[in-house]
């Protein structure tokens, strides 16, 4: 069980220092060192391969929307396996402030210090309105603090604003995966018994709403942003360091650093960083057509979820394909089809009635294949929840992600930190393949 206590430190003479941390395709530093420095802070740039010495004497960290690693594999995923996230964990463990904003909260969610400090508890997935694709948002909303005015680092903006005493604000998103879900009946539980569910998407007035209309990414309890049991790591959705409206956010922040409210947390043993816990994954029934899509190019997404697994398997050579599995239509019919297939970068196998065939792209035709792209493999799927891709193809088909993994010994590799490389099990199944 977690449990924290209070510690009141002295006042400190200088500003605030907070590093805004940066990985490889984030696009959001220069307003968010702005937002930072306006709110009377000090903002340092930190680069994530930069001399973890920059940081001893850092207050805080905010971490920034964009796309790190250009979400490959999935928002957040890669940047979250980073060393430097394991350091974030000692940061968190000192009562350190942390805030993530759009992709900086799909890189807390992924690294387990939100929503309970450990462990991969909920999911940041794709937009999505029942079982309808939403795609990239890029509007504005309304939030507004859902918790207690004190309960986190940045939730205190009452009074803040030209002396309006409004609890909404108004601001923009842009994401594709921005829906706060989980599987674990008792991490919900466990957020609206701590009042975790910091920040709401709200209409004008303050009307907390699921509606579509007022929150666009079908977000659970129209939930925009969470904070951990402490309140000293956050992870919010929208961007309010892209508007001034977003002012009393940082100011919040600044306030809870000075107030001296910087928590720390004590804990019995060593926390968890990802995973914990066993991932049953079930065989899959071979259905009667199933596709396989290769690049003719270099994958990169595919190189880069390698590298991601190999902190953890360092043996690991990794083939990552698109999955069909049509409902009605003919393989034939779907890779003649250029919107579906383009034969200038993309390679097919079929597999039909179990039996693999290659697509001949030529002759439109499809002919033996010398062997399985399966064949001596530890061979997983991955289908997103919903399953949004289906729909285009036609009735009762499937769609996912198919990980092809040799040079791995199946006992390690089917770990569940390994996993949760490959899959979050929030959002997403995973199936072995034979």
């Amino acid at each position: 069980m977690l449990q924290w206590t209070i510690c009141y430190y002295l006042p400190v003479s200088h500003l605030p220092r907070i590093a805004v941390l940066s990985f490889p395709g984030n696009n959001c530093e220069v307003e968010s060192l702005r937002a930072v420095k306006q709110a009377g802070m000090e903002a340092v740039f930190f680069k994530w391969n930069d001399s973890r010495e920059r940081l001893n004497d850092i207050d805080g960290y905010f971490i920034p929307g964009g796309f790190s690693y250009e979400d490959r594999g999935r928002s957040g995923m890669v940047a979250a396996r980073d060393p430097l996230l394991a350091f974030l964990h000692e940061e968190n463990e000192r009562g350190k402030v942390i805030i993530g904003n759009c992709n900086g909260a799909q890189i807390l969610v992924e690294s387990g210090l939100i929503p309970l400090d450990r462990g991969l508890k909920m999911s940041l997935a794709r937009n999505a309105l029942g079982n309808e694709a939403v795609g990239f948002i890029n509007e504005w909303v309304w939030i507004m603090p859902t918790c207690k005015r004190d309960r986190c680092a940045t939730s205190d903006w009452e009074g803040t604003t030209c002396g309006e005493r409004r609890r909404t604000m108004h601001l923009p998103i842009a994401h594709g995966e921005g829906r706060f879900t989980t599987k674990d009946k008792d991490v919900w539980e466990q957020l609206k018994k701590n009042d975790q569910m910091a920040f709401s998407y709200c209409d004008e007035h303050g009307k907390v709403s699921d509606d579509p209309v007022t929150t666009p990414n079908g977000s659970a309890f129209a939930i925009a942003g969470i904070c951990n049991p402490a309140g000293n790591v956050v992870a919010l959705m929208p961007h309010p360091e892209r508007t001034p409206n977003g002012a009393p956010y940082f100011a919040s922040m600044k306030r809870w650093i000075e107030g001296k409210r910087l928590q720390k947390l004590e804990r019995l043993g060593k926390p968890e960083r990802l995973g914990g816990g066993e991932w049953s994954v079930p065989v899959r029934a071979v259905r009667p057509v199933e596709i396989f899509v290769g690049t003719i190019i270099t994958n990169n997404e595919e190189r880069t979820v390698e590298q991601a697994a190999h902190r953890l398997v360092p043996g690991l050579k990794l083939r990552q394909l698109k999955y069909i599995a049509p409902g009605r239509e003919k393989p034939e019919e779907l890779l003649s089809r250029l919107s579906f297939f383009n034969p200038n970068k993309e390679t097919a196998i079929v597999r039909q009635e179990g039996t693999f065939y290659r697509w001949e792209i030529n002759e439109k035709k499809l002919v033996p294949a010398q062997k399985s792209p399966l064949a001596e493999a530890v061979t997983l799927l991955r289908r997103d929840e919903p399953d949004t891709g289906a729909s285009a193809i036609g009735q009762g088909s499937q769609t996912g992600i198919c990980y092809i993994c040799r040079g791995v010994e199946e006992a390690t590799f089917l770990k569940r930190e390994v996993l949760e490389v490959f899959a979050n099990p929030h959002a997403s199944t995973l199936e072995r393949m034979t």
